[in-house]
């Protein structure tokens, strides 16, 4: 029988969350006010990016974040590299992570943690393994312990076993650490992408033969 949650996990977590997220939702409005100005017009149209993720469980949930990418198309009509849809000010609000602030009303809501495994494409979910799935045993996070840990930097197999490690080791001060560490990590724009992407390349599902020693 698994051992009962801590309090934290099952309370003041979700209190922590909404304690910080409300606060900091309208101090942001000013920002994301000008930021959907500026994003429209590079854009020519939508600044808000809305999809559907997997949160809690594994159910869907409509996922925003700021559309730093254009939706540019070549003569086939097909969706340009990721590299050349992203300008100048999609570049600097993805590196200041300033992208992610309207996923503080998906805090508000519910459907995301401040900290927590980040929430992937909704086509992933068949493609994890067993243990892989139990990333969706907590709610997802704006961060979490990949991200400060490597973030896009990591490989697939490492990020996934940085998402387990937080699964098994959740608290309080864990969480504390996770958030201090972020803001150093956001202001020194670190791991924004893979090495040599603008974004980080598309999970394909792990070979049963890789093993990933969980990180300490």
């Amino acid at each position: 029988m698994p051992p009962r949650p801590s309090w934290y996990a099952r309370s003041g977590k979700r209190l922590l969350d909404v304690v910080v997220a409300a606060p900091a939702l309208l101090l942001a409005l000013p920002v994301l006010a000008v930021l959907a100005l500026l994003l429209a017009r590079q854009n020519g149209g939508p600044w808000l990016f809305r999809q559907p993720r997997p949160g809690l469980h594994g159910r869907l949930f409509t996922f925003y974040k700021l559309q730093t990418m254009t939706e540019q198309r070549n003569a086939q009509g097909q969706l340009l590299p990721d590299a050349e849809r992203l300008p100048r000010l999609g570049r600097w609000v993805r590196a200041t992570s300033l992208d992610e602030l309207p996923q503080l009303w998906n805090v508000l809501r519910g459907d995301l943690s401040l900290v927590g495994p980040r929430p992937l494409l909704a086509q992933y979910l068949p493609l994890y393994s067993p243990e892989q799935a139990r990333r969706h045993e907590v709610r997802p996070g704006i961060t979490g312990w990949a991200q400060i840990n490597g973030r896009n930097a990591l490989s697939w197999e490492q990020k996934f076993a940085y998402d387990l490690w937080y699964v098994e080791h959740l608290s309080f001060p864990l969480d504390m650490r996770i958030l201090l560490r972020t803001v150093g990590r956001v202001l020194g724009a670190h791991d924004i992408a893979a090495p040599g992407q603008a974004t980080m390349e598309a999970f394909r599902g792990t070979p049963p033969s890789t093993s990933t020693d969980l990180p300490s």
